[in-house]
């Protein structure tokens, strides 16, 4: 099968940019009608609501997945004996950079939804005022029942972990799973109500529709009619987002710290592009030649540059840096924050870029901490950064082991599928560390990180990678009984072995896979990074004809499907590269150990293919989630390579309902299922080397379909992995208080209750002018939304 469909890929027809497509018409996905699972009764009730966008009363349930189970996982992230191990003077450097992080990160609920930072605000009032075990009290004489009050302290503390209502992992919205008037009789009974009755009337008033509101286009973040996003003002659709990444590629612009917003004048469309930035002045600022903002005529368009985007919590950032720097072990840090500073004051992505390469030279750092507009997930478009900053202590023992991974990278590196010439020039050794977390702000957490983001300095000057190991220590275990979609056989070696063999494939996939690869680049001068004359199509036997030109970027180019598509070519590159046993040495894995880790991790990643499912929306054909998406291609991948390497089967489960198991024939893993990772892996980075964009969609949307149709109904199998899904864990995170000459570490418990305390003590200091500041900035931008 895959070697048909690459004879029709490398035929097309050449193009100004390599090829032409002659595209098959792959079948319509059909629509699905959800399983909605069992719901509260409460969702029957005449009160919840008078929009019928909130539920089609009477004929459909809420499915499960647009709110949070009230026996949802919380653990603490353990970092006390890290910290207690710091010198006074990197406590406090941890100290203000996590302050930092802390308010940069409040930036996220003004791009997660209109209604995330009022909702957060009226949390934050309630919770200030009374503790949840006070507020217990005043919602048993509200008339809430045990459950219904828990249901509420879930609901808040997901908004917290998320920073939004809609979950970081899927980008699905959850509401609260009680039903509307009981929470409105609760805010009403609170003290905070009975103190500033008008002003909680009115926020209440302002948040509570959209707050319930599952309308179609509210379910799940996207652009245009897919989904509610506030990267872009509502009016705004692909072709918009299109344009505006012209305009910006034109005026060398990153989109990373921007938003788009689109107004009629007239006949003609105005387009205001919002650069974040506590200067909110146009004109040129201290220590700048000339300013980026102003008016400029684009293809008939107007397009305008602005600052001071989420200018108050700028503001805040450049602070708690400008204090980081007087606690720096080094002139790297110093020069890196200033860096920093300098581009949350100004919106100056090009001075994130020249902090980030300090970032990189500043080898082994005790204290490791990364700050900014980073990851482009969320953004529909996929060109915009979310809001994201982490301070971490180095875990020496486990990173010693990623020290040796690095070490033997130039003997690796060869071993990927690609030719020589697709791989970079020369592979620049970064740091990778394991890490304790200390702070984690922003959506979600992840289990590692591969950074700067920006393919101009990942090529030429280098990257970072970090493992975050008290996170992968809690956020990946599982009980038995828990344990989906595998064979009884298969549950106790999973259990076992599903730590270490995630713990090889974040090395392998952060440091190898996305710290692999080279982009065919021609500059502004003309220039080409590879040699036109020489350089063959391994798969074509033809000169490459295509690259990416000026200050085109990979995000820019591949756009809405960079982010996940670089993922699936990471993960790729760890499945391929844990069959070396030399790679299994470094883990301390030898023998029998050493296959059952290789046997787990693919098992497991073939598995997550299938969990997958549940974060792929049948009404609009799209994935929400960029690495389930990763994982579900991978996974088609496996199913079609054949032979009895990967079994999937649909049965009925002990209790009656639709089920599914999944197996993999450890046998043929390093035969089939390496020639298969082989030949796909190859495709992914030719099609990514070449900037050829067509191919690379074309490829990545035909393994990507969702049908009911062909050897597996996978629309059917997403009816069973919503029925027997298990919810992702909330963390708990500490804080850090100065105490004199010393720096308190504020420990939480891993619930609820500790999760929504460690907030409402986080930004104490000045929480009412923050609140106001946060009610202001979402004030302003509401007229955009409609």
């Amino acid at each position: 099968m895959l070697s048909r469909f690459w004879s029709r890929i490398w035929k097309r027809k050449p193009t100004r940019m390599g090829f032409e497509l002659s595209r098959t018409q792959l079948k319509a996905v059909p629509m699905c009608r959800f399983n909605h699972l069992a719901a509260p009764p409460w969702i029957y009730s005449k009160g919840i609501c008078s929009l019928s966008s909130v539920v089609n009363l009477g004929f459909k349930m809420v499915d499960s997945q647009y709110y949070l189970p009230n026996d949802i996982g919380i653990s603490a992230l353990d970092c006390g004996e890290a910290f207690r191990l710091l010198s006074p003077q990197e406590k406090k450097y941890a100290h203000y950079l996590s302050r930092a992080a802390w308010y940069g990160g409040l930036a996220v609920l003004l791009q997660t939804s209109p209604e995330s930072a009022e909702i957060f605000v009226l949390l934050q009032r309630l919770f200030r005022k009374q503790a949840p075990s006070q507020l217990a009290q005043v919602a048993t004489a509200a008339g809430l029942s045990s459950e219904e009050y828990q249901a509420f302290l879930v609901y808040a503390a997901g908004l917290y972990a998320n920073m939004g209502n809609y979950k970081s992992f899927g980008d699905t919205k959850f509401i609260p799973n009680l039903p509307k008037d009981k929470l409105e009789a609760l805010v009403k009974a609170s003290q905070a109500f009975q103190e500033q009755p008008a002003e909680m009337e009115a926020l209440w008033n302002s948040c509570s529709c959209l707050l319930y509101s599952l309308e179609d286009k509210l379910k799940q973040l996207g652009l245009g009619d897919k989904g509610i996003t506030t990267y872009f003002s509502g009016n705004c659709c692909l072709e918009d987002a299109e344009l505006a990444q012209k305009f910006l590629d034109s005026q060398k612009l990153s989109a990373y710290n921007t938003r788009l917003f689109k107004r009629n004048n007239g006949d003609k469309a105005c387009y205001e592009v919002r650069l974040a930035s506590a200067v909110k002045a146009d004109c040129a600022a201290e220590g700048e030649c000339e300013s980026c903002c102003g008016n400029f005529n684009f293809e008939d368009k107007e397009f305008t540059v602005k600052r001071g985007d989420y200018a108050p919590l700028m503001e805040k950032v450049c602070y708690y840096l400008q204090q980081a720097q007087t606690h720096a072990a080094n002139e790297n840090q110093r020069k890196m924050l200033e860096e920093y500073r300098r581009s949350f004051t100004l919106g100056s992505v090009d001075a994130h870029k020249e902090g980030s390469r300090y970032w990189i030279k500043d080898k082994g750092p005790i204290v490791e901490s990364y700050i900014g507009f980073i990851e482009s997930y969320r953004d529909p478009f996929g060109s915009r950064g979310e809001f994201e900053g982490f301070v971490a202590v180095v875990n020496k023992a486990m990173s010693e082991r990623f020290a040796k991974l690095v070490s033997s990278a130039e003997v690796l590196l060869p071993e990927l599928p690609w030719p020589r010439e697709f791989e970079k020039d020369t592979f620049l050794k970064p740091d990778f560390t394991s890490l304790d977390v200390l702070t984690f702000a922003g959506s979600g957490i992840p289990a590692g990180i591969n950074i700067p983001n920006y393919d101009d300095i990942r090529q030429s000057e280098g990257f970072k990678n970090v493992s975050l190991g008290n996170v992968l220590a809690v956020a990946y275990s599982t009980q038995k009984e828990k344990l989906t979609f595998l064979a009884e056989d298969d549950k106790d070696l999973f259990i076992k072995w599903k730590g270490p063999s995630f713990e090889v494939q974040v090395g392998l996939h952060e440091l190898l896979g996305h710290g692999s690869g080279k982009l065919f680049v021609q500059d502004d001068q003309g220039k080409f990074n590879f040699d036109q004359s020489k350089v063959v199509n391994p798969e074509t036997g033809e000169p490459v004809s295509s690259w990416y030109r000026g200050s085109e970027t990979w995000d820019s180019k591949f756009s809405t499907i960079a982010s996940s598509y670089e993922e699936c070519r990471a993960e790729c590159v760890g499945l391929y590269l844990c069959l070396k046993k030399q790679v299994l040495s470094i883990f301390g894995h030898e023998g029998q150990d050493a296959e059952d880790v290789v046997y787990v991790n693919w098992l497991s990643m073939v598995r997550a293919g299938l969990l997958g499912l549940e974060f792929y929306t049948p009404e609009s054909k799209s994935w929400r989630q960029a690495h389930m998406q990763a994982r579900f291609v991978i996974l088609c991948v496996l199913l079609e390579a054949g032979e009895g390497l990967v079994s999937l089967e649909e049965i009925t489960g002990q209790d009656g309902k639709p089920d599914a198991q999944i197996t993999v024939d450890r046998s043929k893993i390093h035969t089939v299922g390496k020639n298969a990772i082989h030949s796909f892996l190859c495709k992914l980075q030719i099609l990514k080397s070449t900037a050829d964009v067509e191919g690379g969609r074309f490829l990545y949307d035909f393994y990507s379909t969702v049908s009911d149709s062909g050897a597996h109904n996978f629309l059917r199998l997403r009816e069973t992995v919503l029925l027997r899904k298990e919810t992702r864990k909330l963390f708990v995170q500490a804080n850090t208080r100065v105490n004199g000459e010393n720096v308190d570490l504020v420990e939480y418990e891993g619930s609820v209750a500790g999760l929504i305390s460690s907030f409402t003590e986080r930004f104490q200091d000045d929480a009412d002018q923050l609140e106001a500041n946060l009610l202001e900035m979402s004030k302003n931008d509401s007229p955009c939304w409609s």
